[in-house]
């Protein structure tokens, strides 16, 4: 395949945080790209951090045993989920940061498993938020693995998220990278018939939540999976009263196998990270955003000045 096109001059230099794309096809690509990338920190005296799915975290373990420096951490509780991913980052990374080591990683999304189009959605803007969320930071270097041997729809877009890519074991400057905009998000799709809406202000929080159970029992939600949609659901239904105009709506619906509540109201979210930031213990507000990412499968945002917000909780249904 002809790879997205890129310059021979070296990356510029980024305060704090280095992030590159590594497109390859198949297993062998992906060794012989990952496992060079692991040598070259090992021989610079840096520390690794390995963040893929478990199939090829064995792959790379049979090549690079995890010791004091190479670790393999488990990404099975956030993996699945783009809101949570930026805020293990901070965990993995801060780690070694507070001891002072240079550190790589290698983090690869579980792209050949995505659920639904949202999900690869987020999955893409996690990516391009990721120059926002370490740009202050730690100096770090982070490697994402894209295998082209697939489906490789979402590589373009991929491309403008990452300041530099990875080809032949040389690292050079991606001139697709954005840095305003990775992409235009696509329009949400319409609620599924039937649904159900729900106007909510200041003493309706109650209701809201037996609004949000009538739905469940119908699809079969129930237990401690509906005790955290409510938990989430609260918190952004605060949110709307506390600072989008004092109402919002509520709808419910099921679709694909997942429980859907979209809330509107006429706010405005100006930060794309938040709720993606692991919130500090001396931080007065903001975590109603970031409770609804810990607790619910996917949180889809679309906000705008003049047209205000909404956002979408889904919860998958088992069984």
């Amino acid at each position: 395949m002809t790879l997205p096109s890129h310059s021979d001059t070296p990356p510029p230099t980024q305060a704090g945080y280095r992030h590159e794309l590594y497109p390859y096809a198949g297993r062998d690509e992906f060794l012989q790209g990952t496992v060079g990338f692991i040598q070259e920190a090992l021989d610079g005296g840096e520390a690794v951090v390995v963040a893929v799915p478990e199939h090829k975290a064995s792959l790379l373990r049979s090549e690079v045993p995890e010791d004091g420096k190479v670790r393999y951490v488990d990404t099975s509780a956030v993996a699945h989920h783009p809101g949570r991913l930026i805020g293990a980052w901070q965990e993995w990374i801060g780690e070694h940061a507070a001891e002072g080591r240079p550190v790589r990683g290698i983090g690869e999304s579980p792209w050949d498993e995505v659920r639904s189009q949202a999900q690869a959605e987020q999955l893409r803007y996690h990516e391009w938020l990721l120059n926002k969320a370490f740009a202050d930071g730690p100096a770090w270097w982070l490697l994402c693995p894209y295998d082209t041997s697939g489906e490789t729809a979402a590589l373009e877009q991929l491309t403008r998220c990452h300041p530099q890519i990875r080809s032949g074991g040389r690292s050079t400057a991606c001139t697709d990278y954005d840095p305003q905009a990775p992409f235009d998000f696509a329009s949400l799709s319409q609620p599924c018939d039937p649904y159900e809406e729900f106007i909510y202000a200041s003493g309706d929080l109650q209701a809201l939540r037996e609004k949000i159970s009538a739905c469940a029992e119908q699809l079969g939600l129930g237990g401690h999976r509906l005790r955290e949609l409510h938990l989430a659901a609260t918190e952004v239904a605060t949110n709307s009263i506390r600072h989008g105009g004092g109402h919002g709506t509520l709808r419910t619906w099921g679709e694909e196998r997942r429980l859907v509540c979209e809330f509107r109201d006429a706010g405005y979210i100006s930060d794309p990270l938040a709720g993606r930031r692991r919130p500090t213990s001396t931080q007065a507000g903001g975590r109603g955003l970031w409770l609804a990412h810990q607790l619910c499968d996917l949180v889809e945002i679309r906000s705008a000045p003049d047209t205000g917000t909404t956002i979408r909780l889904h919860t998958e249904l088992t069984g």
